[in-house]
């Protein structure tokens, strides 16, 4: 076979369309970039505790600064059960201005707890810290928001220490910050140089799907610990400050910088940095030898022209592109955002949205002229999997092989399963039957990873384990040579089963 026709160098066959680096060699105009994203909403999300004095002033100067790119906004105040006027003057800050959303704690909790509760009511799809205390200047808006709408950031930071002038305040308070920092870059691997600033903004798809859990201050070590997990694009840009005294009313203590070096330890670790399934996926990218053995495990089956459903983060991916030419596709944005970054200028890699419940998605697949659809530990993740084959086998060309591999045997169903959004673990022969009433031609079923039914069950059957530890992963990857020897010899069904089907070619 032909250089041309394996990689597709006709740049009227890569995927539909001219890479950039390929226009660029050929001397033909780079296509036009993705549309940048547009907002229409900031969600100020104060969270307040014994502010009268500054209340007011501070809610009237978020009132009355100007928004770029004709935002609206929206003010969703928390009173954290105030002991003073500070829930009277939002009730009449509420009458006067229709944007003013107020809510109240039943009990004083945190600004991390009312954070989490204005996070519930917001209504925007950008959102700010902003606390009551008049220490930052709203003015700083433009600034902070700029990055994001340029389609630069997800998450843009604001810095105290940054190019601007400021309030000389404690020394004390600024080592421990800078040192607070210091440790949470060195474990993050980032470069804040303001850990404990109060302003962040967010795009509010990010920020929501970050699962907060800080009552305290501590919300600020958890909101950068988890972004980092999460891979999230991250600026920080100057802000203005004018600190408090505690003369003043400034509450944060010498307790709270303790804690935040617990914080700061406890939220780099933790498992709870995004939805189960996200955490899966982002500990199987630190198992290369086990990913590398589920794609050896299905090579023989495999074309030139592959597309793969529900790619993720491209743990496959980054295999199956070595030496064809591949249609990755996921419906979640975050994922097709990073696989774009990482292959989208490829000339034999393409990038599509591809929601396996919305029958118009699959127009891609006959677009590509694909040749084999690959599906691993998805199709689980669908209620009416019965639906998504179907529609499979109606958009792909006659001859196209299908390869799926799902979770087996359904007495190993599991808190883990139920976690990471599994409706079934397939039964002998469910998921063949249910290709042949789709109208696919099975031809082949195989067991895959045999010695780790044994692990499954200890871990998630037996224990109630909820989530899969990075330890785990990192130990199962440092094992895999020898399940691998296992899965050869061990009379045992899988973990996870495997069948080849194709649409018929004579029909």
């Amino acid at each position: 076979m032909s250089q041309e026709n394996v990689l597709d160098l006709d740049t009227k066959q890569v995927g539909g369309h001219t890479s950039p680096v390929l226009a660029s060699f050929l001397g033909e105009p780079e296509r036009a970039s993705k549309p940048r994203r547009t907002f229409a909403k900031l969600s100020v999300l104060i969270a307040v505790y014994n502010e009268e004095a500054t209340l007011w002033p501070c809610v009237q100067a978020v009132v009355a600064t100007p928004l770029p790119g004709g935002l609206q906004r929206e003010i969703v105040l928390v009173d954290d059960c105030s002991t003073d006027m500070s829930w009277e003057m939002a009730q009449r800050m509420a009458q006067r201005h229709p944007e003013i959303r107020i809510f109240r704690q039943s009990r004083n909790q945190g600004k991390g707890a009312a954070i989490r509760r204005a996070i519930e009511h917001m209504t925007g799809d950008l959102a700010i810290f902003q606390d009551a205390d008049l220490e930052y200047d709203p003015a700083d808006y433009p600034r902070l928001l700029k990055p994001i709408l340029e389609g630069r950031a997800d998450i843009v930071f604001g810095s105290r220490f940054i190019g601007e002038e400021r309030k000389v305040l404690y020394f004390w308070h600024t080592v421990g910050n800078r040192f607070l920092t210091l440790l949470a870059n060195m474990l993050n691997n980032t470069n804040l140089t303001d850990l404990e600033t109060c302003y962040k903004v967010f795009v509010a798809d990010c920020l929501k799907s970050i699962p907060l859990e800080s009552n305290r201050f501590g919300i600020e070590p958890e909101v950068a610990a988890k972004a980092a997990r999460n891979q999230m694009r991250t600026y920080e840009v100057p802000v203005n400050y004018n600190g408090r005294t505690y003369e003043d009313g400034k509450k944060i203590s010498w307790r709270d910088g303790l804690a935040a070096l617990w914080f700061i330890v406890k939220y780099r670790f933790t498992s709870n940095y995004a939805d189960a399934g996200k955490v899966a996926l982002d500990a199987l990218e630190q198992a290369p030898r086990f990913n590398r053995w589920m794609y050896t495990a299905i090579r023989d089956h495999l074309g030139t022209r592959i597309a793969e459903l529900g790619s993720g983060r491209g743990n496959l991916s980054k295999l199956l592109k070595q030496g064809a030419n591949v249609l990755v596709t996921d419906n979640r944005e975050e994922y097709l955002k990073e696989l774009s970054r990482r292959w989208g200028h490829l000339p034999n890699v393409r990038v599509s949205r591809l929601d396996l419940t919305n029958p118009v998605d699959y127009a891609v697949l006959n677009d590509f002229k694909v040749d084999t659809v690959v599906c691993l530990t998805v199709l689980e993740h669908i209620e009416d999997d019965l639906s998504v084959l179907r529609r499979l086998h109606d958009a792909v060309p006659a001859g196209c092989r299908v390869v799926f591999l799902v979770p087996f045997d359904p007495k190993l169903y599991s808190k883990f399963d139920q976690e990471i959004g599994h409706f079934r673990r397939y039964s002998e022969a469910e998921l063949e039957d249910k290709m042949r009433r789709a109208g696919l031609k099975v031809e082949r079923q195989f067991y895959f990873n045999k010695a780790g039914v044994i692990a499954w069950w200890l871990s998630n059957t037996l224990f109630g384990q909820r989530c899969i530890k990075s330890w785990q992963v990192k130990v199962y990857n440092l094992m895999t040579p020898v399940f691998r020897i296992l899965d050869r010899l061990l009379p045992l069904q899988g973990l996870s089963t495997v069948v080849v089907a194709s649409k018929d070619a004579t029909k």
